[in-house]
């Protein structure tokens, strides 16, 4: 599975809804750290599969998700189980901390 987007517009359907746990990457275009992280979440999205949801929300675009979860720095990572936040990370981190990081949650 491909990591998806959401936005301001869907973020309640596609996240606080969904069946299982969804990571929401809270990132910007011009941000470099969230850029770096990117392959590293599309690969760990295609190994997953159907065992974790993983998405992507641009606070440039979409402020009223980003000013509502307290979103101060970016990259910023969480995991929603249910509609509520079951973790949190902040900052970049290499491919298999993040690995680690969802697998504890999920």
């Amino acid at each position: 599975m491909a990591v998806g987007k959401v936005s301001d517009a869907n973020f309640e359907a596609e996240v606080l809804k969904a069946t299982g746990p969804v990571v929401v990457d809270f990132w910007a275009e011009w941000c470099g750290p969230c850029r770096m992280i990117a392959p590293a979440l599309e690969e760990i999205a295609g190994a997953m599969g159907d065992k974790v949801k993983i998405v992507k929300l641009n606070v440039d675009e979409n402020p009223g998700v980003a000013t509502k979860y307290g979103i101060m720095s970016i990259p910023t990572l969480m995991i929603f189980k249910n509609g509520d936040i079951a973790d949190r990370q902040v900052g970049a981190a290499p491919k298999q901390k993040l690995e680690q990081w969802i697998n504890k949650s999920v």
